[in-house]
């Protein structure tokens, strides 16, 4: 069985940490170097329930998009939900790893998931990483259908592949626009509007989209039908934990570790039931 370096060593070559954002809080956060590894956990977030899952499992590792403490701490008290996730590790024998900002500009990372769940053909980065030769790693995904689609049908598209969350899939524009291009972006997504618009594409899809920008959005690109598809943040992320899963399959193959390697299912987007509007009757 591989020790907790190896595996870490495994994953940040899948995952540089020196190609996160300078903000983000990546890498192992609890964990002894030494200690083997048999069974590994993927999941969105390194919340309770997750901690609870991997201890379930019988997992050493379990490996998150977000971090835990991303604004950092000075406690981890187990008064705090935090410190009693940390705690609960800890007393389990489990490390935690986080892989963020450097998962999502990887190639392939979070948007490749997402769009691979979409059946997008990926054609380029939609914000390209400058120190990458090939130019396949960046912010965000570029992509074609394979046939076209209009905004409705995309809509029920995403709804059915990504994960079911209370929120769906929200639309802005004309649902009967036709759609042969889409810009997709895992996780919050309306601080790349200037580059879907010179991307050139017919919809956007991402998450977390706010009110006054969408507004401003779908306002300055008039009259073209350039559609937005806001998803729920968790939803667009989830995919990345399969691949992610499927990569540590093949590192544990070529190495002969015979991990084994799951995918949370536990859904911890925050948002728990959604009432439909109404129109009042005449």
């Amino acid at each position: 069985m591989p020790r907790l370096s190896e595996v870490i060593a495994a994953l940040e070559n899948l995952w540089p940490a020196e190609r996160a954002e300078s903000w983000d809080a990546v890498g192992t956060v609890v964990g002894d170097p030494d200690q083997e590894v048999t069974r590994v956990l993927f999941a969105v977030d390194p919340v309770q329930e997750t901690v609870d899952e991997a201890v379930r499992l019988g997992a050493d590792l379990l490996v998150t998009h977000h971090p835990l403490y991303l604004r950092g701490t000075t406690t981890v008290a187990a008064t705090h939900f935090k410190g009693r996730a940390v705690h609960t590790l800890i007393k389990n024998d489990i490390a935690l790893h986080v892989a963020h900002t450097n998962a999502d500009t990887a190639d392939p990372g979070v948007s490749d998931a997402l769009a691979g769940a979409l059946d997008l053909r990926v054609l380029r980065p939609l914000v390209p990483d400058p120190t990458d030769p090939h130019g396949r790693r960046g912010l965000g995904r570029v992509c074609e259908l394979d046939h076209p689609l209009t905004v409705r049908e995309l809509a029920a598209r995403a709804a059915e592949r990504l994960p079911a969350t209370a929120q769906g899939i929200r639309v802005a524009g004309d649902p009967e626009a036709v759609v042969r291009t889409v810009a997709v972006s895992g996780g919050s997504g309306d601080s790349l509007f200037d580059q879907v618009r010179a991307a050139g594409v017919d919809a956007f899809l991402t998450a977390d989209l706010r009110h006054h920008p969408a507004a401003e959005f779908t306002a300055a690109v008039a009259p073209d039908p350039l559609a937005l598809l806001d998803a729920a943040h968790w939803a667009t992320e989830w995919p990345w934990c399969e691949l992610a899963a499927t990569q540590l399959d093949e590192i544990s193959d070529r190495h002969g570790w015979d991990l084994r390697v799951h995918v949370s299912r536990t859904v911890t987007d925050p948002w728990t039931a959604h009432a439909a509007s109404t129109t009042p009757s005449s």
